[in-house]
């Protein structure tokens, strides 16, 4: 449907304020000087600023642009000021509901419009990654032709979801979540505003952090709470009264989570999450990751700590909770919030209830408390490189027994240097595989032991 048909145009082309309309289509900016976020996008000169302003006598036809990036960071937006910047008609297909059919009726009527009187059309395909290979085939003619300038809305990857010929006939914009801050403008703009609470009620300060923090980083959502709350409290006090986070509960119908990101809560909340996945408490471990997610922390944050406890609390005991972590973390750059909490849960539950060790930490520890006191020595001579010319007058390489061609697949021969023989740094549990690992470490280190003993009874012998 044409989004003039439905709201009235007026003469300058924009569309007519509707009574009844969710806060966020009323405050939906008029203008770029209205948009909040995505500088990087907008910056003086850019594609995308061209588009909203193209500059005047340019007499270049617009570009087709594929958005691509979360909900509520601004798409519908961006696509509705490219209409309106120029008065062309604003057309909106959702991928959801409208097949085939409706897409070459919409492309017919716009191609229709443009050479019998010259109007030109944006047509604005929201979710155009459920589109079919077909339906986006579709496209292609009005595309090329410049018959409607398109403008495609994905939160999918274009180079999964889109069609390669229809990718590379529009400009690929990327959108990010919007930053608390200019979630924060956009809420106290909306209950100042005129078009949307006019100040009755105004939100507190806690209510506007709340708000923010339950958004996400999505402008909508927030906008959507903002209404929600101030309906709560027009309902119990008649219009008047201020929002408190209380009401923000209520309207969200969930509890605002203490957690402020910069402050006290998050190494608090943090530092219990670690704690109990290294103290194998699951339950306390879901807990506190409940606790983040439901906050708005940063998922890809979440998942480089289980990283760093994989490594540092599970390590040689459980080899594969490195793997099960490495995997959540790049499974949830992946496919991104709500669907990464799951992620996230398998990785806290195979660290809180896999056997735990920290020798590697320790070891690694150890090692370089050595070597930052002075403790480094010399390498062994048969261990230095042997490559290159006079390294064999020298004496590098001399004597070194390859490994493969040994007993077991272990040389015994000296590695460290002489002022560390003996040393050990790793030291490993009986707990989980690392049983395995001290078992076989044990057996290692007594055909090294031999080696030392050898290289100590050639030397002796060589003394005068």
């Amino acid at each position: 449907m044409d989004l003039f048909d439905a709201l009235g145009a007026s003469d300058r082309g924009t569309p007519a304020p509707v009574e009844g309309a969710p806060l966020a289509v009323r405050m939906r900016p008029r203008s770029l000087a209205e948009v909040t976020g995505q500088d990087h996008l907008l910056g003086p000169g850019s594609p995308l600023r061209r588009l909203v302003e193209p500059p005047e006598g340019s007499g270049v036809p617009p570009s087709s642009v594929v958005l691509w990036g979360p909900p509520g960071t601004g798409k519908t937006t961006l696509a509705y000021l490219v209409a309106t910047s120029s008065r062309r008609r604003f057309v909106e297909l959702s991928a959801v509901t409208a097949g085939v059919k409706e897409v070459r009726a919409a492309i017919e009527d716009a191609r229709r419009r443009l050479v019998g009187g010259g109007q030109e059309t944006v047509l604005f395909i929201d979710e155009v990654h459920r589109f079919s290979r077909t339906q986006q085939d579709a496209l292609l003619p009005a595309v090329e032709n410049r018959w409607v300038t398109l403008i495609a809305a994905t939160t999918e990857n274009p180079s999964f979801s889109v069609n390669a010929p229809l990718l590379s006939r529009s400009l690929l914009a990327t959108l990010h979540p919007l930053s608390e801050a200019d979630v924060a403008v956009l809420v106290l703009r909306a209950a100042q505003d005129d078009r949307g609470l006019a100040g009755a009620p105004a939100p507190s300060d806690e209510a506007v952090a709340a708000i923010v923090r339950l958004a996400g980083g999505d402008a909508r959502k927030a906008l959507t709470l903002l209404e929600a709350a101030a309906g709560v409290v027009q309902d119990e006090a008649g219009g008047s009264g201020v929002i408190e986070p209380a009401d923000v509960e209520r309207a969200a119908d969930s509890a605002v989570v203490r957690y402020d990101r910069a402050g006290d809560q998050h190494y608090d909340v943090i530092s219990a999450f670690i704690k109990s996945m290294r103290g194998s408490d699951v339950d306390a471990s879901l807990h506190y990751l409940a606790r983040m997610v439901a906050a708005g922390e940063d998922p890809r944050f979440i998942a480089r700590r289980l990283v760093i406890a994989a490594a540092e609390d599970v390590g040689m005991a459980d080899p594969s909770a490195l793997q099960t972590a490495v995997a959540a973390a790049q499974a949830v750059a992946f496919i991104g919030m709500p669907e990464a909490r799951i992620v996230l849960a398998e990785a806290v539950v195979h660290l809180a209830t896999a056997p735990k060790s920290n020798a590697a930490y320790v070891g690694i520890d150890r090692a370089l408390a050595d070597v930052r006191a002075g403790r480094i020595g010399t390498v062994p001579a048969h261990l230095r490189d042997a490559h290159y010319a006079g390294a064999g007058d020298l004496g590098h390489g001399r004597g070194y027994l390859y490994a493969h061609d040994e007993p077991h697949a272990v040389a015994a021969q000296q590695y460290l240097p002489d002022e560390l023989v003996g040393t050990r740094y790793y030291e490993p549990t009986g707990r989980g595989f690392e049983h395995q690992v001290a078992e076989r470490l044990e057996r290692i280190r007594g055909l090294l032991g031999q080696g030392a003993s050898q290289v100590e009874g050639q030397r002796a012998g060589e003394q005068p």
